[in-house]
């Protein structure tokens, strides 16, 4: 097993884009990396493979745009309303991610904090970031306020013990922000930034335990969680539904709904919507979370991540899992009889899973 120290120091690798990432045209083959002259090496072992998931994040910022410094601002944290539940306390919130840069205002994040009833007979609690899909009602959907029971997880992980914090993705709910005018490259950075802050303010929240931190999320929230968990180490395990596969499976190779104003511009703009052009995949995403626990969620009948590429994605992720860092059975995927959806049988699953690794 790979000590606490090393493992440290390889999920602290450096973070912002130096521009010197290599182009990897296979991202199906995690286990090699290449040096300056382009020359493949094999990965065996945690130190060889931090050399890769440096190229890996470098790559993804060339898409998404630099990853900013933690802020350093107060977070500020302001309570709109409080409703008393049986089993939780369902506050409406915002918290300050930063400054505008347009305006020098700061930029108020609006979201739902859930906090158990019962917590003052037990030790801090675990603290999950729960993302909502693409619906207008944004974060009200995983908080409990929308009409498909199958998408509240942020109320039920409450009602299971868990402090969680539904935050709304830009224009989205009640969150309206320019990431283009506010220097962004992309919407998608934006909400990785915004969901680093989310992270701060469940740490310092006296019921979560700061040590424990995990992120949930389905569809457009799918991705985002395994991005978050990608650039962060304090997200120690990860449910991704519905939210990726390769992108050479996405609409068959048409990579247009990943290149409009609410994602990834660049993928239009400087990779021709063309996967083969692309600097990084699922594949790597995932991996680069490795050696942390994963749980995907692919239905069978999703139309929008066709189940054969979320395939594809775990299965090149597993030897990192399991050649290099002794690690299985901490990414598991579930291939349900569903559409686009998180039915009851996948969500008992991956709470299930959440309890063994944050409990």
């Amino acid at each position: 097993m790979l000590c606490r120290c090393a493992l440290l120091a390889l999920l602290l690798a450096p973070l912002v884009a130096t521009g010197d990432a290599p182009f990897y045209p296979d991202k199906s083959n995690l286990l090699v990396y290449l040096d300056a002259r382009a020359l493949p090496h094999a990965v065996k072992r945690p130190g060889e493979w931090s050399v890769r998931r440096a190229h890996i994040l470098e790559n993804m910022q060339r898409v998404m745009g630099p990853l900013p410094e933690r802020r350093s601002l107060p977070l500020d944290l302001e309570v709109l309303a409080t409703e008393d539940l049986p089993r939780f306390r369902r506050q409406k919130i915002t918290f300050v991610s930063e400054r505008r840069a347009s305006d020098g205002r700061p930029d108020r994040v609006p979201a739902f904090l859930l906090i158990p009833r019962d917590l003052k007979y037990r030790r801090p609690a675990p603290g999950l970031l729960c993302l909502h899909q693409t619906t207008t009602r944004g974060k009200a959907e995983p908080a409990g306020l929308g009409p498909n029971p199958d998408l509240a997880y942020a109320a039920e992980l409450a009602q299971r013990g868990y402090v969680t914090l539904a935050p709304d993705y830009p224009n989205f709910g009640d969150y309206v922000f320019d990431p283009y005018e506010n220097g962004y490259a992309s919407a998608t950075m934006k909400g990785i930034a915004n969901h680093r802050r989310a992270l701060d303010l469940l740490q310092s929240l006296p019921e979560v335990d700061p040590a424990r931190l995990g992120a949930v999320g389905h569809s457009l929230g799918g991705h985002n969680a395994l991005f978050v968990a990608a650039f962060d180490a304090r997200v120690k395990a990860v449910v991704s539904s519905c939210g990726f596969n390769s992108f050479a499976k996405y609409m068959r190779g048409d990579l247009t709904g990943w290149s409009h104003k609410g994602y990834m511009p660049r993928i239009a703009e400087l990779f021709g919507r063309d996967p083969a052009r692309m600097p990084f995949d699922f594949t790597e995403v995932l991996g680069a979370i490795a050696p942390r626990p994963v749980f995907v969620n692919a239905p069978i009948g999703d139309r929008n991540f066709e189940v054969s590429g979320v395939r594809d994605c775990v299965a090149a992720a597993l030897p990192v899992y399991d050649s290099v860092f002794r690690a299985r059975g901490r990414l598991e995927a579930i291939y349900p009889e569903a559409e686009h959806s998180f039915p009851p049988e996948a969500r008992r699953a991956a709470y299930a899973f959440l309890d063994r690794w944050l409990r």
